[in-house]
């Protein structure tokens, strides 16, 4: 059954005239002649010329759209147009039929929505093999990069009784008989009773693990599943998506922002450099896409463009006070053309601002630092208050263009009394964290680390405006099929 040549292979070969075999799916038969074949291996089809006249007529009908063949016939030079190589096919086994009138994928364009409500099958279309090869390819990189810097792949809990973001948008996980759990005497659930002896969740993060990790280990990365609760529907929002957290023991918060630029040009660079092919698809896909959509609203970059603005350019790096004021004197917040206009310090960024600083006023990627302590979680490290009093912590947001925050990170705070004292203001129990605080009693050091969000990455580099298509089986409110 393994005696196949994979059709990429073939088609970057410089061999002739050479028996092979090949299997993969029919994506069209014409004029009982000739069959573009299909295998995943890349999103160039390879020819196949039936010999109809000396072709058995009852497996001629059996070619249809959709249906897994194998085919065994020589490889020759073609004498048409956009292959170099087609195969002229001495025997043809069907392997699996494929029905053309209940077929949902027939040969043409389909739209995004209609491929979600068949995700099983969508993975055929030229759009989402290119998506999940360069998904993959990604996957790869990710790991590649910080194996090669002595990182160690640390697993952290799916199932945790902690909620490192303090969001409270957590799914539960319990064996109880929800219709009739166990009750306290006071009538609450007595999770004493359940599976793990307390209340758990799915993780919304591994970075609080993850730093127990690194003040051992020192360097270390978690890569895996992650689960929010919120009741979003929108394009940038999943209820289960892939996170990449580095954790990193003596480093401050510059040593952060270094990595993690490094690591995203690694990431575009392996991309463009593994699957120009897909890329270019991509590229294509979103220049028609974006021919659809008013003016104003394009993008003036194509995808490749994109890209290669990353790559190319040095981060820009200021603090969160420096931007507001450049967002206060801007010509769209002046002329009220911001959704959210920006008012003064202490305003929450919004993707358009973050945009606007990329795309408009510094054309190149952008790193904010130091935000205000309010509008950020508990473990980031303090400053200290700046001449008008205004408080900030050590964190790092990474923007791109068409996409704004990309990366989130921080230099932690490793002081014992500032964490407690933080986790007072915010109303986070301490004895539930015992273990993490003491990593800050014994043997504390200064560390950072940070958050690459997989599926909002694959966006990026794909070119693809729904997060619900740059995962295999999306996960949103309402919806677990497949």
């Amino acid at each position: 059954m393994s005696q196949r040549t994979k059709i990429k292979a073939l088609l970057e070969s410089e061999e002739t005239h050479i028996e092979v075999t090949v299997k993969g799916w029919i994506r069209t038969f014409r004029n009982n002649q000739f069959i573009a074949l299909n295998d995943g291996s890349t999103n160039n089809n390879i020819q196949v010329v039936v010999d109809f006249e000396n072709t058995d007529p009852n497996l001629l009908k059996r070619l249809t759209t959709g249906a897994a063949i194998s085919v065994t016939g020589e490889l020759v030079p073609s004498l048409g147009k956009g292959q170099k190589v087609e195969i002229k096919a001495k025997t043809i086994e069907v392997l699996g039929d494929c029905d053309p009138e209940k077929y949902p994928l027939q040969p043409k364009k389909h739209r995004l929505e209609f491929l979600r409500e068949i995700a099983h099958l969508r993975f055929r279309t030229n759009t989402f093999g290119a998506v999940f090869r360069i998904r993959n390819s990604m996957a790869f990189a990710i790991h590649q990069f910080f194996y090669e810097r002595g990182f160690v792949y640390l697993h952290t809990p799916i199932i945790t009784a902690s909620d490192a973001e303090g969001a409270g948008e957590t799914f539960h996980v319990t064996n109880f008989d929800l219709a009739n759990p166990p009750k306290t005497e006071s009538g609450e659930v007595d999770f004493k009773q359940d599976f793990f002896g307390r209340a758990t969740n799915l993780t919304v993060s591994g970075q609080l693990e993850g730093e127990l990790g690194a003040l051992a280990l020192s360097d270390i990365y978690t890569f895996g599943p992650t689960f929010r609760a919120e009741n979003s529907n929108t394009t940038r929002h999943l209820a289960e998506f892939w996170m990449i957290e580095p954790e990193m023991a003596f480093y401050d918060l510059v040593d952060n922002m270094n990595l993690a630029e490094e690591l995203l040009k690694h990431l575009i660079k392996y991309v463009l450099e593994k699957h120009p092919d897909d890329v270019e698809f991509l590229s294509q896909r979103l220049e028609d896409e974006e021919k659809q959509k008013p003016q104003h609203e394009r993008s003036e970059m194509s995808l490749v463009e994109k890209l290669k603005f990353c790559l190319e350019n040095d981060f820009e790096r200021l603090t969160y006070t420096e931007a507001i004021e450049i967002l206060k004197e801007s010509t769209p917040n002046k002329k009220k053309k911001f959704q959210y206009p920006i008012e003064g310090w202490g305003t929450d960024l919004q993707s358009e601002h973050e945009r606007y600083l990329v795309e408009k006023h510094f054309k190149k990627p952008v790193i904010l630092t130091d935000y205000p302590k309010q509008i950020k979680a508990f473990y980031m490290r303090q400053n200290e208050p700046d001449a008008q009093g205004r408080e900030t912590v050590r964190a790092m947001d990474i923007l791109f263009p068409g996409i704004g925050e990309i990366v989130g990170g921080s230099q932690r705070e490793e002081r014992l009394d500032k964490l407690e004292q933080r986790m007072d203001e915010m109303g986070i129990p301490k004895d539930e964290l015992w273990w993490y605080l003491d990593t800050r009693r014994f043997g504390t050091c200064p560390h950072a680390g940070f958050g690459l969000g997989f599926e909002r990455m694959i966006q990026f580099v794909t070119g693809m405006n729904n997060i619900r298509d740059v995962i295999p089986f999306p996960r949103f409110p309402k919806n677990a099929e497949f």
